[in-house]
């Protein structure tokens, strides 16, 4: 596989909550985005250089529950402990492009990669990977496992015009992303098996998982985490 960064994920509790943290920090501020009925959240987004975008998502306070768990971990309680303590960078996606296919991609790794799952928003359509208990996408081998954001979810845009080249892009630019972990051995193999590790820095640490991006600015480099 060969991939692109596609979008940078901000978890908030709350679109608003989200948009004021990036506001604060790059100088802009999402907006547009809209409802994703399928797993009862919405987003605002953010246009960057290089054909890449940022997302705020939350859970929609409006929706029904939906009938899966949602994304992104969001239903989990370790997600919503941390939502508590504000917005932060939690989540990053890498886009499959033709002749690629990620369905079929899909279907022959089923153990490698997660569900795939077609959703629409409005004109766009994508699939993207989503494990069946909603929870961010994890490597595993020989009985251990690794993920907690760092590990990309894959999507596949099925229209020509989708966010990161449709959207007025910022004068922001990613610099460098980068993920701690106490198994960057473990998600480095998942990586370099994805053709993604070349996308993200891998840093040991005894800590906690943490990913960050470097991000070009007008007032400056700025890190979102």
């Amino acid at each position: 596989m060969k991939l692109t960064i596609d979008h940078l994920v901000i978890a908030a509790a709350d679109l608003a909550s989200g948009t004021e943290y990036i506001a604060g920090l790059l100088g802009i501020a999402p907006q547009g985005g809209g409802a994703h009925p399928r797993m009862g959240t919405h987003n605002r987004v953010l246009g960057m250089a290089g054909g890449m975008y940022l997302e705020v998502i939350a859970i929609d306070p409006d929706a029904p529950a939906p009938e899966r768990p949602r994304w992104f971990g969001l239903d989990q309680g370790d997600m919503r402990a941390r939502l508590q303590q504000g917005p932060f960078l939690a989540h990053w996606a890498a886009r499959v492009q033709a002749p690629l296919d990620l369905t079929r991609m899909q279907a022959e790794h089923p153990e490698r990669i997660a569900p795939v799952i077609p959703m629409t928003r409005g004109d766009l359509r994508w699939r993207l990977t989503v494990p069946d208990d909603g929870s961010l996408p994890a490597w595993r081998e020989a009985g251990h496992a690794a993920g907690d954001g760092l590990l990309p979810t894959l999507i596949q845009w099925d229209v020509d015009a989708y966010p990161g080249v449709s959207l007025p892009p910022q004068p922001l630019t990613l610099v460098r992303l980068t993920g701690c972990h106490p198994q960057a051995g473990l998600l480095r193999q998942g990586l370099t098996w994805m053709g993604a590790d070349t996308l993200i820095d891998l840093e040991q640490t005894d800590g906690q998982p943490r990913l960050t991006a470097l991000i070009d600015t007008p007032q400056g480099q700025k890190t979102l985490a």
